[in-house]
């Protein structure tokens, strides 16, 4: 029998409140508590799960192992630190902060702590992406397309941090090379920040990759090509499906390679529920987590230098 890993969640809005529902399913976890500076909201989720209730964000610092930051993007870096500073592992929704030098403190003071710091990024644990990264090794260039219907959650930033920031990190993840050239455009639309924009990233491998995201679009369109020397690999995030086509060698006769096609189902599971898992193995065994601190500040950075691209072309 092993100690039950106590946890918390601050923020229980959209995510948080989902959060705080897989942590009291998990076996050796317990949920001791919520907070939220809605009273009502944090009453309400402690209630379902048979936990207790805060409005005080710093109210779980001395009683939990490792808690969950779900608030405001813009108080990330206040809510963070005390739980840093004590100790505490930290699972924070991404992006990691509002900008580069809040994300560093948070980064560094992770660092003195010697926590596990996960940063939200959840479509690293897409059951979808997981499969193509173990499938990709040399990619050349990479096209993303997410595009969604207008919705009014999260428009209190632009399309860059609300969504394209996940794609940001995937072809991160995906290119072992040095980034060197960011290019980008946009356009607000429906709101009166970005809605729609799209970036190309170059680096120094000569790697390139082409994202771009809008949630102004009449459907929802997710998804990723990665093309390699010999192979193009496309999934589709919504129906979990990964195409493939690959040269072969030429046949007798043949003056070219052939083109050999497959298809690769991938079996589908919430990544949340992934991405809570990995958060909990970190904390018990000490490993670093799939997107740490210094993930989510490369992810940040490249971030603020597409949206500076756009900034220049719209004045």
């Amino acid at each position: 029998m092993i100690a039950p890993l106590r946890v918390g969640v601050v923020g229980v809005g959209y995510l948080g409140r989902i959060h705080a529902k897989i942590y009291a399913s998990m076996p050796d976890v317990e949920l001791v508590g919520v907070a939220d500076v809605d009273a009502s909201a944090a009453e309400r989720i402690a209630a379902q799960h048979g936990c207790a209730a805060f409005t005080d964000s710093y109210a779980l610092v001395d009683i939990v192992d490792a808690v969950s930051i779900a608030v405001p993007t813009s108080v990330h870096a206040e809510v963070a630190m005390p739980y840093l500073d004590a100790g505490v592992h930290m699972l924070l929704e991404k992006p990691i902060a509002p900008s580069v030098e809040e994300a560093e403190r948070i980064v560094e003071a992770a660092d003195r702590s010697e926590v596990r710091l996960l940063i939200g990024h959840l479509e690293r644990f897409n059951a979808g992406i997981m499969a193509l990264a173990d499938r990709v090794t040399d990619p050349r260039f990479i096209e993303v397309h997410r595009l969604g219907t207008f919705v009014e959650r999260a428009t209190d930033v632009d399309v860059v941090t609300d969504l394209m920031i996940h794609d940001i990190d995937i072809v991160l993840s995906l290119v072992k090379s040095e980034l060197s050239y960011v290019s980008a455009v946009g356009s607000a639309v429906l709101t009166n920040h970005v809605d729609i924009a799209n970036a190309r990233l170059e680096f120094a491998n000569n790697t390139v990759a082409n994202v771009t995201a809008s949630r102004v679009s009449s459907k929802k369109f997710r998804r990723i090509r990665v093309f390699s020397g010999d192979s193009y690999q496309a999934l589709n995030f919504i129906d979990q499906q990964i195409d493939v086509v690959r040269r072969t060698e030429p046949v007798p006769g043949q003056a070219f390679p052939g083109l050999a096609t497959e298809t690769v189902d991938v079996t589908p599971r919430p990544p949340l529920d992934a991405e809570l898992e990995h958060f909990i193995a970190t904390v018990r065994n000490g490993a670093e987590p799939l997107v740490n601190g210094r993930e989510g500040l490369k992810a940040l950075r490249v971030a603020e230098q597409v949206q500076q691209k756009i900034k220049a072309c719209l004045r």
